[in-house]
């Protein structure tokens, strides 16, 4: 079923009206104890206002950024009311947004959860969790590109062309994607959706071809200590394996790391790690991220045992034939570095990561942007910016983006001059932008 988050932020907004005292004598108690805060430069570059103009921006994946700094994205709801793909271009006065494609909720798609990718030939890809045909109810989802126009346009508004790719039937090929698509370096597209399958989702392969693009499933899951519905994207390394994670199902029900290896004319899954609810957290929403050594980084939303059981930040390290999970960070909540990472982290080429937090913080509550530095065999957590509701947007659910000059990119769900989500720019000081992971295409 297609989640409302309209109605979402209404009981968020009911919540916080109930639990405002709490947060401020919370952190009026605990200034001793704050997680250091950075002085960040703090932008909203644009307001969605709804319409043509976007309402809701929910791509946990994030925005993606060309060579020249051009931001692209979706948002949930707007244009036709069924979400829409957008172009936000750097200018000398500040930035210029366009709605490159609007969603008819019929064949071509409807509600894009997830962002989108730029490919090698310049074109965005990205999926629809609804629309296109199949068995469910709105559509099983849609995998599709756009294109810019053949001929230059004349008008300000200048929509580039949808092609659908692959229509989700909600059989054995799987039913509602939610996550991005990735390149392998052969051309070949990846994905996943967390129904359909044996019940639980899948991992599919598009494969370019002459006449279009074939589709294969990878991998199907079926819950129990297998993992169930891969909410995150996918990430591939130069010999093809796939890496990712669930957000249910492993051996205590509670997500999974999961690597998908190419073996002969199929391929082979290898739970990497299975999060049991304690220390080491729960729930893996987001994609993961690579190291420079073969290791990953990622985020849980939920456990970690500390108050508030507000998840945690970890690193999976290849070790002797095994993995080991160290946790890098938890969130508490009473230390003002937000509650529930949805949107996991990216990580520059000197290591530090960068994410988001969909809530807590040290003012409303309306969540964070945060930084984890490694500090002698340790690491450092500091606040960037914490999200004050209004103007200033509230609840990041995404991923951030990284640019050639050390801004950080990402978006708001809500909040903003017109309470539709807000995209936001931040540059933390130094930060190394060489390295960090961009989706900029197939490498």
């Amino acid at each position: 079923m297609m989640v409302d988050l309209r109605q979402n932020s209404a009981a968020r907004m009911i919540v916080r009206a109930a639990t405002g005292v709490r947060w401020a004598l919370i952190a009026l108690l605990l200034t001793a104890i704050v997680a250091p805060t950075a002085h960040a430069q703090y932008n909203v570059i644009y307001n969605f206002a709804g319409g043509l103009s976007g309402l809701n921006p929910y791509d946990v994946s994030g925005l993606a950024i060309d060579h020249s700094g051009n931001l692209y994205g979706t948002t949930f709801y707007g244009g036709s009311g069924y979400g829409l793909v957008f172009k936000l271009a750097p200018v000398a006065s500040g930035w210029i947004f366009s709605p490159l494609y609007s969603f008819q909720a019929a064949n071509d798609g409807a509600y894009p959860y997830a962002g989108v990718t730029i490919g090698a030939d310049g074109a965005i890809y990205g999926t629809t969790y609804q629309g296109g045909d199949g068995g469910c109810s709105g559509g099983c989802g849609t995998v599709y590109k756009v294109t810019p126009p053949a001929s230059a346009c004349k008008t300000a508004i200048c929509p580039w062309n949808e092609t659908v790719l692959y229509r989700f039937t909600g059989g054995a090929d799987g039913a509602n994607p939610r996550s991005a698509v990735v390149f392998d370096q052969g051309g070949n597209l990846y994905g996943s959706t967390i129904l359909g399958g044996a019940g639980s989702g899948t991992v599919y392969q598009l494969a370019p071809t002459g006449a279009g693009w074939t589709e294969s499933t990878v991998h199907s899951f079926g819950s129990g200590s297998d993992g169930a519905q891969p909410f995150g994207g996918l990430i591939v390394d130069i010999t093809g394996n796939l890496y990712g994670t669930t957000m249910a199902g492993g051996d205590f029900g509670l997500g999974t790391i999961y690597q998908l290896t190419p073996s002969g004319s199929g391929w082979t899954e290898n739970i990497l790690y299975a999060f049991s609810g304690g220390t080491d957290g729960a729930n893996p929403w987001a994609g993961l991220t690579f190291d420079g050594s073969g290791g990953l980084y990622g985020s849980a939303l939920n456990g970690g045992g500390a108050p508030g059981d507000g998840g945690t930040v970890f690193e999976l390290s290849p070790s002797g034939g095994n993995w080991i999970l160290s946790v890098l960070h938890t969130f508490a909540g009473v230390d003002n570095g937000g509650l529930q990472p949805y949107g996991g982290v990216i990580r520059d080429s000197d290591g530090n990561l960068y994410g988001t937090t969909g809530s807590g913080g040290p003012y409303q509550g309306d969540g964070t942007v945060f930084e984890l530095t490694p500090s002698g065999g340790g690491w450092t957590f500091t606040t960037l910016h914490g999200f004050l509701g209004g103007d200033n947007g509230l609840d990041p659910f995404d991923a951030l983006v990284l640019d050639a000059s050390g801004n950080l990119y990402g978006t708001a769900t809500y909040g903003g001059t017109h309470g539709d989500g807000v995209i936001f720019q931040i540059t933390p000081g130094a930060i190394s932008a060489s390295g960090a992971r961009q989706r900029l295409g197939p490498y």
